[in-house]
């Protein structure tokens, strides 16, 4: 039996999950309006990944729309390609990788009034190639670096508006 917990610990199947969390002091109209717009991805990733969005503007942001995108992981172009599974304006919205670096990736957006502000919650369920030890060593890292950083320009954004 503890072998078998072993090997499930080491399964390249596992499925991790990254949550964060912000409260904006906005309309949750306009709040949702800012993730809508896919020009913003760029505004919220990090400059060190060289992050842009290949497909044509305008994008009209709604169920069953793809996206590509490339970017650079340390010095390694990665093309990504992305659809949007669930819409519900203004309080959600989903959007899954179809094609790049991960096995799984499944990101949600929900926002929801607050009597601080609205709430924004992400939460993302992803599968990486290696499992538990390629996450332990190095995505759970990089993917909190590039959350801390999208909070932070999120709330830049939104205290100068």
């Amino acid at each position: 039996m503890a072998i078998r917990k072993i090997l499930d610990l080491l399964s390249l199947y596992q499925t991790f999950v990254l949550e964060r969390e912000a409260i904006i002091g906005e309309p949750i109209d306009l709040v949702f309006s800012f993730f809508s717009d896919a020009s913003n991805l760029e505004v919220l990733t990090p400059k060190w990944l060289k992050f842009k969005i290949l497909t044509e503007f305008p994008i009209v942001m709604k169920r069953n729309v793809k996206i590509d995108y490339k970017l650079k992981l340390h010095g390694f172009p990665i093309k990504w390609r992305s659809g949007i599974t669930a819409w519900e304006p203004p309080y959600r919205f989903v959007d899954e990788q179809i094609n790049g670096p991960y096995i799984k990736w499944i990101h949600t957006h929900e926002f929801s009034e607050s009597t601080k502000g609205i709430l924004i919650k992400d939460r993302i369920e992803y599968q990486v190639l290696g499992g538990m030890f390629t996450n332990f060593l190095y995505v759970a890292k990089q993917l909190d670096r590039i959350f801390d950083y999208r909070k932070k320009k999120m709330e830049e954004f939104f205290n100068k508006t």
